[in-house]
């Protein structure tokens, strides 16, 4: 696949300035190295673009759209994509990139912002889109046809289609498996509940009940189910693709969407937005472990009173790095194949070496991948002309 070169030109050092992100006191010694706002008024287009760190090359992150997100929370996942990234070892930095829209526009008026969006970062080299929340493959070909930059394509372009194949999902069930070691929790007959069932949530339920789990609760914006005697993953698989939503499923006990914290299981799985647990609901969390499947979906003080319970909480960027391995693979024109092997290979590493740290020093396992993660990108940002 032919792609545009992504080399970075030699910079002169310039003067320091605040940027937007000093201004909410986000910035320190990793980043951000750019925070772009876009406005286009006349199609309706306001998004924000945040390169964090692009010391080990140029940047990767996902493409979010949704109506309710802003500067903190893009600033948040760019830097959980900078992390993911360097404990990956991946030769890219971290980066995200928020459309303030609703997906579920008419897909003539999304594929025009879309692209708009693509053309006002056209000149921003340091950064390659990816899917994300409320967009997916199409959105990426959009971007690749007017900008040449994205992974996550189709497989007609020659992408690898990481929501069809379900990478990310794939990742958290490796991540699983490691963690039967440091944990009382076995695979085989454990039981699962999925906080938003969507295209990470149902790639996640499908791989890991193929390892033995049962499914006894789910999720998405609409609604949630419960059934301790099992949910078939095929059945909800098939309802939510014929755009039905959980609640359609004509099995179990019909819930309200938050009421999914409450349903007991083993292995608790958020899979949909920033913050779903916070340190009001950990007292309602009924498990044994906490598969990060979304990005930073635990706050800071939630994710120290877990661990103050003993629930194991496998931290996002080490747990749920499929997706971007993926992208990264792609980018380099790898295949699908060598791309699941790469996913399983780097993700057990480190999740084993993340949760062996944490149990002989005995801090959490978040704190130990930070550890790992800063340790990474320092050493790369002292390979840097500038610094």
């Amino acid at each position: 696949m032919n792609r545009p070169r992504t080399g970075r030109a030699k910079r002169v050092k310039k003067p320091e300035q605040p940027n937007a992100a000093d201004v909410f006191g986000l910035a320190d010694d990793l980043g951000p190295e750019k925070v772009i706002h876009v406005h286009r008024p006349a199609i309706g287009l306001r998004a924000i673009l945040v390169i964090d760190n692009v010391a080990a090359g140029p940047a990767i992150g996902g493409t979010r759209m949704a109506p309710d997100v802003g500067l903190d929370e893009c600033f948040r996942l760019a830097r959980a994509m900078t992390f993911k990234n360097a404990v990956a070892g991946l030769r890219h930095g971290g980066a995200k990139s928020v459309i303030i829209a609703d997906p579920a526009m008419p897909p003539n008026q999304k594929e025009e912002i879309i692209r708009a969006f693509a053309q006002a970062i056209g000149e921003v080299t340091d950064y390659i889109a990816g899917p994300d929340m409320g967009t997916n493959e199409t959105a990426m070909a959009w971007i690749a046809d007017e900008i040449g930059r994205s992974v996550g394509l189709p497989r007609e372009i020659g992408g690898i289609p990481l929501d069809e194949i379900g990478v990310t999902g794939f990742g958290l069930t490796i991540a699983a498996e490691v963690a039967e070691e440091f944990s009382n929790v076995k695979l085989d007959g454990a039981r699962i509940v999925v906080q938003g069932f969507g295209a990470v949530g149902k790639h996640a339920a499908r791989f890991l009940c193929e390892k033995g789990c049962i499914l006894v609760g789910a999720s998405d914006s609409r609604g949630a189910i419960a059934d301790p005697q099992g949910i078939e993953v095929a059945d909800l698989i098939r309802i939510k693709e014929e755009g039905g939503q959980v609640a359609d499923y004509p099995r179990g006990k019909k819930l309200d969407r938050d009421a999914v914290i409450d349903i007991p299981c083993d292995i608790w799985i958020p899979a949909a937005r920033p913050d779903v647990i916070n340190v009001g609901d950990v007292d309602r969390l009924d498990c044994k472990m906490l598969l990060q499947g979304a990005n930073i979906p635990v706050t800071p003080e939630a994710e120290v009173k877990l661990f103050e319970r003993g629930v194991l909480s496998i931290p996002d960027f080490v747990a749920n790095a499929g997706g971007v391995i993926c992208g990264a693979v792609e980018y380099a024109g790898g295949t699908q194949a060598s791309a699941l092997a790469i996913i399983e290979e780097k993700i057990r590493d480190n999740v084993h070496a993340v949760l062996a740290e944490s149990r002989a020093s005995g801090k959490r396992p978040r704190i130990a991948a930070q550890n790992l993660a800063e340790d990474r990108i320092k050493r790369a940002m002292s390979l840097r002309r500038w610094r």
